[in-house]
């Protein structure tokens, strides 16, 4: 009998050792299983509920601009907070706008906002959505140049406040409305913004801007050539050469408005 109970006792002691190594395992397991679905989450970019009127590309990520059947394409990554994205802007807006005019270019135009992960604030994603939200009024363009003409120093989060947004909606005749206000507001785009910013992580592009003419990197330079205004224009006629040009407003969306005139480079009544 006593060796009986000794045995018994053995046989419990190592159901034990198994119950307890068993649930250690499956503890493992399951961090290790909710690891990889973690980082599955982290490297899959989400799909945006709602992405704005007229975009194209894979999940709808891109603002075109210009004709759809225009012989070259501009490729733009933007920041709305970047201040080489404004030096740009306000150097080459111009002619961007004349060679889509012209049925010479268009524009797909990747609105990113990575820089609020670098500087505190949120104008880079509430300014990606507002630009979004003028896509879907057919006033992209000109809210675009907006922006940028009235972009604060990287430091100062203007757009991370709606109020500026919309009030700089007012310089863009048409644009001003409460649809495009409860846009901005009700922040519509959000994760279509954060989607655009993942594919921008994918692309192996690091800064902001990256211009490419179809597909070729130019900005700063293409090849030896600095680019410039006058340089841009003979690059795209180079490429264009033999070239149908393309017919504005063949992407279907609404023709270009003509901005107001400008009320003052200050993104809100109280900037110095």
């Amino acid at each position: 009998m006593q060796a009986q109970r000794e045995a018994d006792e053995a046989a419990s002691r190592r159901r034990k050792k198994l119950i307890a190594g068993g649930s250690v395992f499956a503890v493992i397991a399951a961090a290790v299983v909710t690891g990889v679905i973690v980082q599955n989450q982290r490297s899959e970019p989400e799909t945006p509920a709602a992405a704005p009127a007229g975009t194209t590309g894979d999940k709808n990520l891109v603002i075109p601009v210009g004709a759809a059947n225009a012989p070259s394409v501009l490729t733009v990554y933007e920041d709305p907070r970047c201040p080489a994205c404004g030096s740009f802007e306000r150097e080459f807006s111009a002619t961007i706008d004349q060679l889509e005019d012209q049925g010479k270019i268009s524009t797909n135009a990747h609105i990113v906002s990575f820089i609020d992960r670098a500087v505190p604030g949120k104008g880079s994603k509430s300014g990606a959505n507002a630009l979004a939200c003028a896509q879907d009024a057919g006033h992209f363009r000109d809210f675009h140049d907006v922006l940028y003409r009235n972009q604060p120093e990287e430091t100062n989060d203007a757009f991370g406040d709606k109020a500026v947004l919309i009030s700089l909606a007012k310089q863009v005749n048409g644009l001003d409305t409460p649809a495009f206000e409860a846009c901005v507001n009700e922040d519509r785009y959000g994760g279509w913004v954060s989607s655009v910013q993942q594919d921008f992580d994918k692309s192996g592009y690091r800064s902001t801007p990256t211009v490419l003419l179809n597909g070729q990197p130019i900005y700063p330079k293409n090849g030896n050539d600095q680019i410039t205004p006058a340089n841009l224009a003979k690059w795209v006629d180079a490429a264009n050469q033999g070239k149908q040009l393309g017919t504005p407003g063949s992407n279907g969306q609404t023709p270009a408005p003509t901005a107001a005139a400008p009320e003052a480079n200050n993104p809100s009544p109280n900037a110095g």
